[in-house]
C-alpha cells in the first residue's frame, strides 16, 4: 500500500470518478485505475462498487476512505515540521480567508507577510465560514478566517468585531435615518450571502427574535455586487462596517443598524483543536497581533 494509491483512491471519491480524479492528479485514468486496483489488491477486499461512469463506495470503501484522509493529514503534518527546520526560508501557508473584506483587512497584512517571508509560498481559498471549516477539518487548509466557531473541534485567535451597517436605496422610506433597527426593515427584500456564509443564520435568527422572517431578493458572495443590486432598488443587504464604509456610492445610503447583540461580524483565525500549526501559520498569527483591530464603534 502506496501514498499515492490512497491519494487516488481519495480523489475518485471526492471527484465522483476515475476521469476527474486523473484531471485533478495530472495523470491517466488509466494510471487512476490502476493505483486503485493496486490497492484494492494488497487489502484484499474491493472498495468502490463500479456502476458504469460512476462510483460508490463499499462497506470496505468507508473505512478506507476516513483512515487514508487520516494518514495523508499525517502525512502532510510531518512536511509541515520537517519545512519548519529552515525557520521559514521555505514551506507553505495554506490559508482560507472569508470573501468579505478581504481587501480591506488583508491585502496589507498579505503583503507585509510576503515581504517578511518571501520563500514561503502560499495557497489562498476563499470562502463562507462553513466551506473553510470543512477545508480545515479535511486537511486541506491548515489555518482560515471565519466567523467565531462554536464547533469545539476549532482553536482560534481573535481578529476583528465588527457591528454590521444597513445599506439602502437612496428613495427607501427610511433612506433619512441616520440609524434604524433590524424590525424597521422587515417589509424591505433582504440580498443575502451565498448559503456557505453563517453570517445568513445569524441573521435569520436576529430576525426571527424580532418577531420576522427576512424575504430574500438574492444572494451573492460579493460584496460589491450585492451594494449595486441596492442601488438598482432590489433590497437592503447588511455588511460589516469596515466593508459597508469603503462601498458606500451613489444611489445608497449607509445606516447604523441596531441588532441582537450575537449579529456582528466577529471574525477569528481557526485550525483544528490538537493539530500541528506550521511555523508559517504562526507566523501569519503573531503578524495578526501585531496589528490588531479594535473592537468598531458604530
Amino acid at each position: 500500500m502506496e501514498f499515492k494509491q490512497l491519494r487516488s483512491f481519495i480523489e475518485v471519491v471526492h471527484r465522483g470518478g476515475f476521469t476527474q480524479a486523473g484531471k485533478t492528479l495530472h495523470i491517466s485514468q488509466s494510471a487512476v485505475s490502476k493505483q486503485v486496483a493496486q490497492l484494492e489488491h494488497s487489502l484484499g477486499t474491493p472498495l468502490l462498487d463500479r456502476i458504469g461512469p460512476h462510483v460508490r463506495l463499499t462497506a470496505a470503501g468507508q473505512v478506507v476512505l476516513q483512515r487514508a484522509e487520516a494518514m495523508l493529514r499525517l502525512q502532510t503534518e510531518l512536511v509541515s515540521e520537517l519545512d519548519d527546520l529552515n525557520q521559514l526560508t521555505r514551506g507553505e501557508l495554506r490559508m482560507g480567508l472569508p470573501q468579505l473584506g478581504g481587501d480591506t483587512l488583508f491585502a496589507g497584512l498579505f503583503a507585509e507577510y510576503r515581504r517578511r517571508y518571501p520563500n514561503v509560498s502560499i495557497q489562498l481559498l476563499e470562502g463562507g465560514s462553513r466551506n473553510i471549516e470543512q477545508a480545515i477539518l479535511a486537511g486541506e487548509l491548515d489555518i482560515g478566517g471565519s466567523l467565531l466557531p462554536t464547533d469545539p473541534a476549532f482553536a482560534w485567535q481573535a481578529f476583528c468585531d465588527e457591528p454590521l451597517d444597513a445599506l439602502l436605496p437612496l428613495d427607501h422610506p427610511l433612506a433619512r435615518h441616520t440609524q434604524i433597527g433590524l424590525e424597521q426593515l422587515a417589509d424591505t427584500p433582504f440580498l443575502m450571502y451565498q448559503r456557505s456564509f453563517v453570517l445568513n443564520d445569524r441573521l435569520l435568527q436576529a430576525c426571527q427574535q424580532l418577531g420576522f422572517t427576512p424575504r430574500e431578493s438574492g444572494r451573492s458572495g460579493q460584496a460589491d455586487f450585492l451594494v449595486a443590486l441596492v442601488a438598482a432598488g432590489q433590497g437592503v443587504v447588511l455588511l460589516p462596517s469596515v466593508v459597508a464604509r469603503g462601498l458606500e456610492r451613489p444611489g445608497v445610503v449607509r445606516l447604523t443598524l441596531r441588532a441582537p447583540d450575537f449579529l456582528r461580524w466577529d471574525i477569528a483565525f481557526i485550525w483544528r483543536k490538537g493539530a500541528y500549526l506550521s511555523k508559517a501559520a504562526q507566523a501569519w498569527l503573531a503578524l495578526l497581533r501585531e496589528y490588531p483591530i479594535s473592537r468598531a464603534v458604530p
